[in-house]
């Protein structure tokens, strides 16, 4: 398949983009490629359009699926696999920080909680003692507030993210008015 201007910039983009938050540039492309062209494909249509390994296809569409944003589809006919992404913005954002969370930020939490919890810790002095509780607190209040973003509607999340720094404006009254 030939990818238009628009595509190919936009492919182009999203690998770019992948890169730069740690996740393989042809990984990213093929699931831009999926969202952008809107429809299941099969590997060897991936690798001619990307102009890639096919064995390159085949390990970033494992990856892929491992992160729950591309699945696997039949086409009536065909006994290839096909690939499709999600088409819903608001899926993907939170299977994305959902993933995110469960791979990066949670065993980070458990390990913060386990040297609290470990006898040794005590040991410590009380400034690092301090700084690790006040990074739990902090990661146990973010990753709370997190879960209650994820559980919330496309719709009233949007607000909520529309909102933005106005937020501030609720929830210190007038309290430091600048």
């Amino acid at each position: 398949m030939e990818l238009s201007p628009t595509a190919r910039k936009f492919v182009v983009h999203w690998g770019e983009m992948g890169n730069a938050w740690g996740v393989n540039r042809t990984v990213a492309q093929i699931h831009a490629l999926l969202f952008f062209h809107g429809r299941p494909l099969h590997a060897e249509e991936i690798a001619d359009t990307l102009a890639v390994a096919r064995s390159n296809v085949s390990t970033s569409l494992k990856e892929l699926q491992n992160w729950n944003l591309i699945r696997v589809a039949h086409v009536l006919g065909d006994r290839r696999d096909y690939f499709e992404t999600s088409l819903d913005v608001w899926e993907l954002f939170r299977t994305i920080v959902r993933e995110r969370k469960e791979r990066e930020f949670d065993p980070t939490v458990r390990v913060l909680g386990e040297l609290v919890a470990d006898p040794g810790f005590a040991s410590e002095s009380a400034d690092a003692q301090d700084r690790v509780r006040e990074a739990l607190r902090f990661m146990d209040t973010l990753g709370a507030w997190s879960e209650e973003m994820l559980r919330l509607s496309p719709t009233t999340l949007e607000k909520v993210l529309k909102l933005g720094a106005s937020v501030q404006k609720f929830v210190r009254g007038n309290e430091g008015k600048d």
